[in-house]
């Protein structure tokens, strides 16, 4: 077979074509020969055949570069593989009997050429081969016409991650050395930078850009929210609001992320309203944050209205969302029946659907069902179960009781039991007081999750329940030799569209004075209906009137306190916790709702007072 040996000009050319064909591979075999073919014509001594490391500080990467490392090409000198269809030769010949097939011509590369072949590589997240794109572009001189090319080789970097986010020091260092950018380039980059999670980063640039648009701030608010940072999204979010710019449908879905992340409805009623009012809830996803909005703030029944009112329910998203709400509040019932409407509706169930399953059934004491529906997940619908569904099964039998079943099913799982399975064990033996149990998750635990204080408070609560303090001391002792130190607990709520912050035993608040007092007569009430405070959750060496006094000060106590203050009468009260609510709160909190004649939501994933408990 005769060689090839093609013009970069015409390859580029090449790609472009194959690209509108919708051919993805002779796309792909075009973009390795690009590599091949134009690797030798450079020479070893051109700054093309420099060293990569060097190449990448310096220079955009030259084609030489990307050909060694080409997926399909042989080592430089090495003899055709036996196989002739992996030789970029034979896929060169392929390439030119298509294009003679086909009427296809090439011509001149242009930067519109290039940055289709950008294009291209992007939608194959092929990052080599977009680099050689990159220098091949560079060597003829097509990245200073416009910002269109280098626009498009921005996108090709943010669309191919590469290890140790290198694709995104490719992409800032093509930024800074662009003659010319527009809004386009800067929202590009900040865009790749907030979904990598270099969100600080994204907010330095942002701070750099002329004007910002929609498509501007969205990037940032969504970037914070995805990164654990809702608070910092909501911020971006009121500012862009005072900046004038009207929020499109994806700012919508990245807000109510961050509204559901810190149980801000309030906010999130609104924003939902706004989406309304534009005619964005005609879009699933907009629908979709919606009702995980609705439901991590405590409004299940508003999540099932946005649920119905949708006009298209085809996404096992959707369905999966609201069968998880329905589980997460304790309506099991209606999730397993919403599960049947889902197969009517010919919807096929994914992981997270069982996940949801799987939990209705554990808050509803049904073994068998969930059982069968755990052994149905591969057989019936090619779902192989996940170590989270195991997790769930665990956590299944051990509320019912079957700790030593839930014990077996442990030893015969075909993966390793991860933290969430151990903990589901401990949880089981914490509600029923089992200290063998206990002992055996906690020794597992104590590897696996060293640093986490949670199973060792845990623990030690089984230890209390059965009077052993000596254990309890030892516990803490070894915490405190491990270096384990507890998570400092906290609990917010939002009043106004502001979020205020809660922690035990908090004096800093402007307002501390009246919290307390209003809180302690909410307590003398709750005390003469029957509240008699629960002192053994608090794992401390002192006496009872010395615990209470702790007990009365909890976090959550003081953020609902708080809120009846600051609220209108007969309006629901939402507290957001970053940990599990204590017996002690929940239960007195369960008397304040009734005293106060009010709603409350309130815990880590929600607790529904005076409705369904989870």
């Amino acid at each position: 077979m005769p060689a090839v040996q093609p013009s970069v000009s015409a390859t580029m050319t090449w790609i472009v074509k194959i690209n509108e064909v919708g051919n993805l591979s002779l796309l792909f075999f075009c973009l390795v020969a690009t590599c091949r073919g134009s690797s030798s014509s450079a020479s070893a001594s051109s700054p093309e055949a420099s060293s990569a490391s060097e190449t990448e500080r310096t220079s955009p990467p030259s084609v030489s570069d990307s050909s060694e490392d080409s997926m399909l090409s042989p080592r430089a000198g090495a003899p055709p593989p036996s196989c002739p269809r992996a030789h970029p030769t034979y896929a060169l010949a392929q390439l030119h009997a298509a294009l003679a097939k086909s009427g296809l011509s090439t011509g001149s590369a242009t930067p519109a050429t290039a940055a289709a072949a950008a294009r291209a590589c992007a939608r194959l997240r092929h990052l080599r081969a977009g680099r050689a794109v990159h220098g091949a572009s560079a060597k003829l001189a097509l990245l200073s016409a416009s910002a269109l090319l280098p626009n498009a080789l921005l996108h090709m970097y943010a669309s191919c991650p590469g290890e140790h986010h290198h694709h995104l020091q490719l992409a800032r260092l093509l930024f800074d050395t662009m003659p010319a950018r527009d809004a386009a380039s800067y929202n590009i980059l900040l865009t790749a930078l907030a979904v990598g999670g270099h969100v600080d980063e994204a907010l330095d640039l942002f701070d750099e850009m002329p004007e910002p648009n929609v498509r501007s701030w969205t990037a940032l608010i969504a970037g914070f929210a995805q990164s654990g940072r809702p608070t910092e999204a909501l911020r971006v979010f009121r500012d862009m609001e005072d900046a004038g710019v009207a929020p499109n449908d994806v700012t919508v879905v990245a807000v109510l992320a961050a509204c559901a992340d810190v149980g801000d409805m309030d906010l999130g009623r609104k924003v939902h309203s706004y989406a309304k009012r534009q005619g964005y809830c005609g879009k699933v996803l907009v629908c979709n944050a919606a009702i995980d909005m609705y439901v991590k703030c405590g409004c299940v029944d508003a999540a099932r209205a946005v649920f119905d009112g949708m006009g298209d329910r085809t996404t096992v998203v959707t369905w999966s969302s609201m069968i998880c709400g329905h589980a997460m509040h304790g309506e099991g019932d209606k999730a397993l029946k919403l599960f049947a409407a889902m197969g009517h509706q010919g919807v096929c169930p994914n992981g997270v659907t069982f996940v949801g399953l799987l939990h209705a059934c554990s808050h509803m004491g049904l073994v068998d069902e969930g059982r069968a529906f755990f052994e149905s997940m591969e057989k019936d619908h090619g779902t192989a179960p996940a170590i989270e569904h195991y997790g769930c099964m665990v956590d299944l039998l051990s509320r019912a009781g079957r700790l030593h079943e839930a014990l077996e099913f442990i030893n015969g799982m075909p993966m390793e039991p991860n933290s969430i399975v151990w903990g589901a064990l401990l949880g089981g033996a914490r509600l029923h007081r089992n200290v063998e149990v206990g002992e055996e998750a906690i020794q597992r635990l104590a590897v696996l999750d060293p640093g986490n204080d949670g199973y060792y408070v845990v623990l030690s609560n089984i230890y209390a329940d059965a009077g052993r303090w000596e254990d309890v001391a030892r516990m803490r002792r070894g915490m405190k030799l491990r270096g384990v130190k507890k998570t400092r607990g906290w609990s917010t709520v939002s009043v106004d569209g502001t979020v205020h912050e809660f922690t035990a035993g908090d004096c800093a608040h402007p307002e501390a004075t009246a919290i307390c007092d209003t809180l302690d007569g909410l307590l003398d009430e709750a005390r003469r209906r029957g509240y008699v405070p629960d002192t053994s959750v608090v794992l401390l060496d002192m006496d009872d009137g010395e615990k209470e006094r702790v007990l009365a000060r909890h976090s959550e106590k003081l953020a609902v306190a708080f809120g009846l203050m600051t609220t209108p009468p007969g309006t629901t009260l939402r507290v957001m916790k970053n940990l599990r609510v204590c017996r002690d709160c929940h239960a007195v909190m369960k008397l304040i709702s009734e005293i106060a004649g009010r709603e409350i939501v309130a815990g880590q994933g929600y607790n529904r007072l005076g409705g369904a408990l989870l």
